[in-house]
């Protein structure tokens, strides 16, 4: 038993009772927090990491947080013993789950919304979450990607039926077929009458004799995969790619999950990103900013020249229309914007600082807008 497991809802940083909305945004958060690609230098991470997918594929699958919620950990880990002792001792029965599983006929004849589900119907497969970690210009440009993962695949010896080729499935003669059976069950509550899962078939309705050699029965085996998709351009860090179907493959002939990719964005070392809008900073010499110039600005396509006036001051802000990053599934981008950084030169020799000196007595306060309109309201305000 694994006593030392922390609270799911603790991992995400999250209340119990959380919506679908927040459990995934504070996935997203947390992976991001703690992707090992993204913090190379940190050996905790990895665990961490682990931490917060298991986590997520309790809280995020319905029957799997319901059975959380009630049970804690016992109700979705095995190694706690399937439900623990909550009751003890209801008219003989140690373990509550042992009632509920008679009264209710088990939590998995249910599904997600609350009415029975065919024991030996299909089933869809389980999605897969996994997170990958791009750069920014391939998120501004998109790109191809693979991902190579190990999934649940219809076994290709048996192809799903459990048995081994040549041989074939039997009709379970407890359940006809069904995959349940009825019971009649005393409980703290009286006699009640109920269905649950067939515990000779478990459920399928059907027995192998001979199981699969490959896939010892189940009709599944754990198989790598590499899956190549394309990361579309615009696309923003933290978003979610769906990929249909490349999820676990289903049972009983039910359909396959979905592959879910969180992209997580690397920092870019002179670009940030708001939105679809590109921002950063330029450095500009003092002279430059007097007279005027023609510079050099780098853009996600490459470099652009841009005309600065005479007299721009540290902190304009100008705009590049149509230089930003591409709208997802859209032609149409967003813009970029500079900020100008005057830099006052240092170290200067003392010729240069008797020409700067002369410079300076050559002006006067019209040269200079905001100095001489600051000092007229001190002398409006302060009497100076």
């Amino acid at each position: 038993m694994a006593d030392n497991k922390r609270d799911y809802y603790e991992v995400l940083g999250l209340q119990k009772g959380a919506s679908e909305d927040e459990i995934k945004k504070a996935f997203k958060k947390k992976a991001r927090e703690f992707h090992p690609d993204l913090h190379p230098d940190d050996p905790t991470c990895e665990e961490k990491f682990k931490e917060v997918n298991e986590a997520y594929e309790v809280l995020s699958n319905p029957e799997k947080k319901q059975r959380y919620d009630q049970f804690g950990h016992a109700g979705v880990d095995p190694s706690y013993g399937g439900g623990g002792d909550f009751g003890g001792g209801f008219g003989g029965f140690g373990d509550m789950g042992d009632i509920l599983e008679n009264i209710f006929g088990g939590f998995g004849g249910f599904s997600s919304g609350g009415t029975r589900a065919s024991a030996n119907g299909p089933r869809r497969g389980a999605d897969i979450n996994e997170s990958i970690v791009i750069d920014f210009m391939d998120a501004c440009k998109g790109k191809k990607q693979e991902i190579k993962l190990n999934r649940m695949a219809t076994c290709d010896s048996c192809n799903g039926s459990g048995a081994e080729p040549g041989t074939s499935a039997e009709t379970c003669p407890d359940c006809q077929g069904r995959g349940q059976v009825k019971v009649t069950q005393r409980t703290p509550f009286g006699a009640i009458s109920s269905t649950k899962v067939c515990p000779k078939c478990a459920g399928k309705g059907k027995l192998v004799k001979t199981p699969c050699s490959k896939c010892r029965g189940a009709g599944r085996i754990r198989t790598p995969k590499t899956i190549n998709f394309d990361i579309p351009a615009g696309i923003a860090d933290g978003q979610t790619i769906r990929l249909s179907g490349q999820g676990d493959s289903g049972t009983n002939g039910g359909p396959a999950g979905d592959l879910n990719v969180t992209v997580n964005v690397r920092n870019h070392p002179i670009f940030t990103r708001e939105g679809y809008d590109i921002h950063c900073e330029i450095p500009v010499t003092y002279t430059q900013a007097v007279l005027g110039d023609e510079i050099t600005v780098p853009t996600i396509d490459g470099q652009v020249k841009y005309n600065i006036s005479e007299g721009t001051q540290t902190g304009t802000v100008f705009r590049l229309k149509g230089k930003g990053v591409q709208k997802l599934h859209r032609s149409d981008r967003g813009n970029q914007y500079v900020k100008v950084t005057v830099e006052v030169p240092k170290n200067l020799t003392k010729k240069q600082k008797e020409l700067l000196k002369e410079f300076e007595d050559s002006l006067n306060e019209k040269n200079y807008a905001k100095r001489q309109s600051f000092f007229e309201k001190l002398k409006e305000k302060f009497d100076f």
